[in-house]
């Protein structure tokens, strides 16, 4: 039998069945005054949604069943608005919040309450009569679980991207200083400052197309930050990266790698964070700015994945700001620009604090080969990288470059 047609019912079983349609209100009562009791939250409900609300769920439940089965031709397809109810009151149940296995269950035990009625009524010899009501009321049923499971996981999925759009409209607010004036602090939780986050994560593309799990991206790296700071962090991620604002000074536990550890998880090990410190919401914008620049930077010096402080890369920071002089120490690698073999090393090299050996094992390369690429970049640029002052020269340049691009 198709799960939304039923059967042709008997003479008997009609007027078996219409022995119950004067105890309609009666049944009603006994679902919301005992079978529901124990249902957890039920006690909590207000006595209004008790008596009015879904008592009067319980009555149109009844009076469908048993105007299909006493009056109507239950083997024909339910109309869709039998079910218009059961949808409207799933809906707000999922708006309220309560579990959609409660919201089931009460479904179900109101079917069993029904039954027991339907069999309290039914005289000897009636049993084939019982037997096909008991087809029809399954039938029924499932048709009311569908329509009310699909409602509430739709409303659920909408109300699930409302609190999405909310927080990342309230993240834009907070970075660029627009948050409105009726929103106070105390209320968003920021009256005591806030962590600002910048992450950058490696793009995940094949031919300029991002793949399936670049699109996952932001929700993983969302529920790893989630589960790292135990609350619901405003983020405004993408499959690159973004920002994100923690309320109060909170540290992960485990510290740094309490944070680095399940956000390596959710997407790359080679992921970046910057954090900055926020002393009041009005500070959140400038924090954010900072932390990007922090990222920039560190990636442009060469410096490993992970997390970076602006006290990581303070001389970093200093030397990549623009002023009259910027362009001329930028145009300094002009020589070697369309050699990237020689930049990547000069970039590696430089955030390993010179050290050939671990300019070499990150690059994968033989000792002598960095050795003869380096030679090779102060032939062509002239700046002498054994000397603290070409060092500076090289990194500045390094520097101003990646942010002119």
């Amino acid at each position: 039998m198709a799960a939304d047609t039923l059967p042709v019912l008997s003479d008997a079983a009609r007027a078996l069945a219409a022995r119950c349609e004067h105890k309609v209100n009666e049944i009603a009562r006994t679902m919301t005054t005992r079978a529901f009791t124990d249902l957890p939250g039920y006690a909590e409900l207000p006595a209004d949604v008790k008596e009015g609300e879904l008592a009067a769920t319980a009555r149109h439940g009844l009076r469908l069943f048993l105007r299909r089965v006493v009056h109507g031709t239950p083997a024909e397809r339910p109309e869709r608005g039998d079910f218009d109810r059961f949808r409207e009151r799933a809906a707000q149940r999922a708006e309220e919040g309560l579990p959609l296995h409660l919201v089931l269950r009460s479904h179900l035990r109101g079917t069993a309450v029904l039954w027991r009625a339907l069999r309290e009524v039914a005289r000897p010899g009636e049993e084939a009569a019982l037997a096909e009501l008991a087809d029809v009321l399954i039938g029924i049923q499932e048709g009311i679980v569908g329509a009310v499971s699909e409602t509430y996981l739709d409303e659920q999925s909408t109300l699930a991207a409302e609190r999405r759009e909310e927080r990342r409209a309230l993240v834009r607010a907070l970075l660029d200083g627009s948050l409105p004036p009726e929103l106070p602090a105390g209320r968003l939780g920021l009256a005591d400052g806030a962590l600002v986050l910048a992450l950058h994560f490696p793009p995940e593309a094949a031919a300029g197309r991002p793949s399936a799990a670049a699109h996952r991206r932001p929700r993983r790296v969302q529920a790893a930050l989630d589960r790292a700071f135990g609350t619901e962090v405003p983020a405004l991620l993408d499959d690159t990266g973004g920002h994100a604002v923690v309320p109060g000074h909170r540290v992960p536990p485990g510290g740094d790698e309490g944070l680095l550890a399940p956000l390596r998880r959710a997407c790359c090990p080679d992921v970046r964070l910057a954090v900055v410190t926020a002393a009041a919401p009005r500070d959140i914008p400038g924090a954010a700015r900072t932390a990007s620049e922090v990222l920039r930077v560190a990636r442009a010096g060469g410096l490993p994945p992970g997390l970076h402080r602006l006290d990581d890369v303070l001389l970093e920071y200093h030397l990549s700001r623009r002023d009259a002089s910027s362009e001329r120490i930028a145009a300094l690698l002009d020589p070697i620009a369309d050699r990237q073999d020689l930049v990547e090393t000069l970039r590696t090299y430089l955030g390993s604090r010179q050290e050939r050996r671990s300019t070499a094992r990150q690059l994968g390369l033989h000792p002598n080969t960095v050795d003869n690429r380096l030679a090779r970049i102060c032939e062509l640029t002239g700046l002498d990288l054994a000397a603290p002052h070409g060092t500076a020269l090289a990194l500045a340049a390094l520097l101003l470059r990646d942010g002119a691009g």
